[in-house]
């Protein structure tokens, strides 16, 4: 690795190093609870709005005890639009609250709650994933890249996960484009830091933007 590329990808770990479920306080494992509130996360971070917002959203329904599909069933509508507002995603939260009660319910009739059920079926074939997810109401094609960029960290056969907006971010700091050549530049564990930085990268000046018009 040439030092120039060495210095980028050491400053860039260092200072936008942290994955999106982090920030929402999801200590991620290859288990039912930490796999649910992935696909919760994904679900609001798939809507025209700030990936702080969706953070701060994210954050407030766990604390409502809504981090099951159980018991995010068992809240009501009004109770999952409050705690969306806590975390102030005002703009979708009537939508985003009757997309995440159905979403629960779909989690529990179709996986049984465990998302690692719906890995099994997909094995590590992204396609495959990314058709399962998109199942989801309100997770589109990027709410499913998402959650497969933040789930390699536990799901190791879908190592490198690097989708079109990780390219774009590296593309922007003259770093290789091709998959396999920028997974090289850092180690495995770091692959979904990486990949999480490298977003951050390509959303420029809106720095909290993760998906544009029309892509959740």
């Amino acid at each position: 690795m040439a030092d120039r590329q060495v210095r980028t990808v050491d400053a860039l770990l260092d200072r936008q190093g942290r994955t999106f479920s982090a920030e929402a306080g999801i200590a991620l494992a290859d288990r039912p609870v930490p796999l649910y509130q992935l696909l919760v996360l994904a679900t609001l971070l798939s809507a025209r709005i700030s990936a702080g917002v969706a953070v701060a959203a994210a954050r407030e329904l766990f604390a409502a005890g809504y981090r099951t599909p159980a018991a995010m069933c068992a809240a009501s509508w009004q109770d999952r639009v409050d705690a969306l507002g806590r975390g102030h995603y005002r703009r979708y939260d009537e939508r985003t609250a009757t997309m995440l009660g159905d979403g629960a319910e779909l989690c529990h009739q179709r996986w049984g709650g465990d998302l690692r059920r719906l890995h099994a079926e997909g094995g590590d074939d992204p396609a495959v994933l990314r058709r399962l997810l998109t199942a989801f109401p309100g997770v589109g094609p990027t709410g499913a890249d998402i959650f497969l960029r933040e789930a390699q960290a536990v799901w190791p056969g879908l190592r490198p996960y690097l989708d079109k907006r990780v390219v774009t971010g590296a593309r922007k700091l003259d770093l290789p484009t091709s998959p396999q050549r920028l997974a090289a530049l850092v180690g495995e564990r770091d692959l979904p830091r990486f990949a999480a930085a490298l977003v951050r990268v390509s959303l420029g000046g809106d720095a909290g933007r993760v998906s544009g018009p029309g892509e959740g």
